[in-house]
């Protein structure tokens, strides 16, 4: 899924544009976001039509020449073309201020005409990335929001052309289940470049560890939680549409959003699975490194318990006492003293090693 546009990691803050206390249904536009560009696919049978659309007063006459219509809407950056639109469809204030307010999680809200569903689709080079997109359903047409240009639904528009599938011969609720069957799909690339991310840092650990390692793991517990914050509220999102007696929403339809629902939770298990394992790869790696330091006090501590004693008859000796008292050190005049030190000392570091070898210190 390729994406035309940078995007700075920051832009995960997401932050509300008005003050506490603003009007509900408040539809404040990001002056950052994207040119608004309106494409508009309608087909019927054996009838089709795709456009771009500049004027809205286009779609009211496309809307009664056919029998479903989707308008798709790329970019959040123009507040005339979102209103008219608002207006032309009687879509609630409060919908529409979720629309711009891109921080939502996966939802479904019913209105008295209409259904509103929000998705997150994540983004196919970073994890870390999502993009928020929100769908109104009607009894004939499916409107839908995008941040940016790029998404996953291209095949579904392919689709669409060829009159392949059930797309065309389906209302517009069976749209609203294809395009979210491509949203969840698109998690299961990601998940596979992760599951491979993980089973490298794997094979890295047991070959020998490094520093770069706990990075790496730090890196991939990020994506691996920010995917998950994004995929499982969808559900309950998908629940709601499969369980709830919701409006313009066939039973056929229906038993199709129950295979969505598996891949969601295909994909939320995995995520869970996955945070696990770097859970065990990071608590491994922890250890070794613990345990690495341990062998290495262990060794510094022997070496130190042997020269203990040594340093004790070296000291002794170099003390040089000498006179007639009978408690002098009769060894500083013997010929033979200097290697009897020495071999004294050999004597107590061989037997230090011995025992520390029967110990299983060693």
């Amino acid at each position: 899924m390729a994406r035309k546009q940078s995007r700075n990691p920051k832009s995960q803050n997401q932050r509300r544009r008005f003050r506490p206390g603003t009007a509900p249904g408040s539809m404040i536009v990001d002056p950052n976001a994207n040119p608004t560009s309106i494409r508009v696919m309608a087909f019927g049978g054996t009838e089709f039509l795709e456009r771009e659309v500049q004027d809205i007063a286009e779609i009211r006459s496309i809307m009664v020449a056919y029998r479903s219509v989707w308008i798709d809407v790329i970019g959040l950056g123009s507040q005339e073309s979102l209103a008219a639109l608002a207006q032309l469809l009687q879509l609630h204030p409060l919908a529409m201020e979720d629309v711009v307010n891109v921080h939502q999680r996966a939802k479904v809200d019913e209105f008295e005409d209409s259904i509103f569903v929000v998705s997150r689709m994540v983004d196919g080079e970073d994890a870390l990335q999502t993009e928020q997109l929100s769908y109104f359903l009607t009894k004939r047409v499916l409107l839908s929001f995008q941040e940016r240009p790029g998404d996953c639904w291209e095949p579904l528009r392919q689709r669409i052309r060829t009159h392949r599938g059930k797309i065309c011969d389906s209302g517009v609720d069976y749209l609203l289940y294809a395009l979210l069957d491509a949203v969840i799909d698109s998690y299961f690339p990601v998940m596979e470049r992760l599951a491979e991310q993980v089973d490298s840092i794997e094979a890295e650990i047991i070959q020998g560890l490094h520093p770069s390692q706990m990075h790496k793991i730090h890196q991939l517990r990020g994506q691996l939680l920010a995917l998950r914050r994004a995929i499982r509220p969808h559900r309950e999102m998908i629940n709601e549409l499969i369980r709830d007696t919701l409006p313009h929403i066939s039973p056929d339809t229906r038993i199709h959003l129950r295979d969505c629902y598996d891949h969601v939770v295909q994909v939320v298990d995995a995520v869970d699975t996955y945070r696990e394992l770097t859970s065990d790869m990071r608590d491994f790696y922890l250890s070794s490194v613990s345990n690495s330091m341990n062998e290495v006090m262990k060794v510094l501590t022997i070496i130190s318990t042997i020269f203990i004693p040594l340093s004790f008859i070296a000291g002794v000796y170099g003390m040089n006492f000498e006179g007639t008292s009978p408690l002098n050190m009769p060894e500083l005049k013997w010929y033979y003293g200097y290697p009897f030190s020495l071999g004294l000392m050999g004597l107590v570091a061989f037997g230090l090693l011995t025992y520390f070898r029967g110990r299983r210190w060693l």
